[in-house]
């Protein structure tokens, strides 16, 4: 069995993370049970077969009811006893609706529309299949996540030009043959074993992550089918999923890990390719927070010269927007992949941050009373 790190024990000695995170605490102790279990119990009566209008019709009234089941049970009117499953369940009309929306992609707010299924490629070049780089028991992450029971997804529906895990995100599948250059394809039924796996070794928690895991948002949700341990699910993702990615998620995720990078949309169009990337992320992050568990580690990476224009109307719209939120500022950012390649292209981020540059951020969360140096 892992022996968790000093720093794992201590931080939760601190009343103000325990009590924003007091869910996902208790279910550290075995005294909850997982949402994903919890909406295993809750039954549907229609037939899976519908059309996707009559799917997701009866997915709203089941949010409802799981809403203010999960409500009672965490008042204590309910037995902390893992429900008995139910065929068909809430969990089993997400999977199924998972599967319809792969015939015209729509996971993430590029909504590209390809046909996964029958093996058409999107911007993130994921197709029917995941493709899983690595799984391993990560002692690296935020301390009141520590041991995370980590699976990376190969693809993302991000082209950053900084990226640090290029070889997983954006080189992982040839361009010209379509060959798989990092990963290794799995079915759910694998997925559930690997998370198994790390359940056994100590995880706290099962880590979706990449890439970024929202490509394979049909695969995860179909492992949870198969998979039984009570354990922590979290979502560890650039966020940049569609409204209908987001309410597939929301019952089933006990912890939130979004990146929140920029505040410029220009800016984020040029590092990382992606449109509408403030408007996006804030939506998803504030859903999280206010229809999702709520419990979020929000992880900021402070860039080079970008303090004013990004990482301070981020902290101010945390602060006000999701005040719940712990706030992880980032101070590792490094000139990598393309930064590195076309260092002339990329000279405004082609250095490290500053120690002033980390400094002000974190002085300015100080002063918007953001809870940051338990997970910085």
């Amino acid at each position: 069995m892992w022996r968790t790190r000093p720093d794992s024990v201590s931080v939760w000695k601190i009343p103000e993370v325990v009590s924003r995170l007091n869910r996902y605490y208790q279910l550290i102790k075995e005294e909850k049970i997982a949402r994903y279990l919890l909406a295993k119990g809750i039954s549907t009566d229609i037939k899976l077969n519908s059309d996707l209008s009559t799917l997701w019709q009866e997915h709203e009234r089941l949010t409802q009811e799981f809403s203010s089941f999960i409500t009672e049970y965490d008042q204590g009117v309910h037995s902390n006893k893992v429900p008995a499953s139910v065929k068909p369940s809430f969990l089993d009309l997400k999977i199924k609706i998972a599967n319809e929306m792969l015939k015209e992609c729509c996971f993430c707010e590029r909504k590209c529309q390809k046909n996964r299924e029958t093996g058409e490629l999107g911007v993130c070049k994921v197709g029917k299949d995941a493709i899983v780089s690595s799984a391993f028991l990560h002692t690296g992450e935020e301390t009141v996540l520590r041991p995370s029971g980590t699976i990376f997804f190969s693809g993302c529906t991000f082209k950053c030009v900084f990226c640090q895990n290029h070889s997983i995100s954006q080189e992982w599948r040839d361009t010209k043959s379509g060959e798989i250059l990092d990963g290794v394809d799995r079915t759910p039924q694998q997925i559930a074993l690997i998370a198994g796996a790390l359940a056994r070794e100590g995880a706290r928690n099962i880590n979706w992550v990449g890439g970024d895991p929202t490509s394979n948002l049909h695969v995860i949700l179909y492992s949870l089918h198969d998979f039984k341990v009570n354990i922590c699910q979290l979502w560890n993702s650039n966020m940049y999923l569609s409204i209908e990615g987001m309410k597939l998620l929301l019952e089933v995720m006990d912890f939130w890990l979004p990146d929140l990078k920029y505040a410029d949309n220009h800016f984020a169009q040029r590092m990382s390719k992606i449109p509408n990337y403030w408007e996006v992320i804030t939506r998803n992050i504030k859903m999280a927070h206010d229809q999702g568990s709520g419990e979020i580690v929000i992880r900021h990476l402070v860039m080079p010269g970008r303090i004013e224009a990004d990482t301070y109307p981020i902290l101010e719209w945390c602060a006000k927007n999701v005040p719940k939120a712990l706030v992880n500022i980032m101070g590792q950012y490094r000139p990598m992949h393309q930064v590195r390649r076309h260092s002339d292209k990329f000279n405004e981020i082609n250095r490290g941050i500053t120690f002033e540059e980390l400094t002000l951020a974190r002085d300015k969360a100080e002063e918007l009373g953001i809870l940051w140096k338990p997970v910085s």
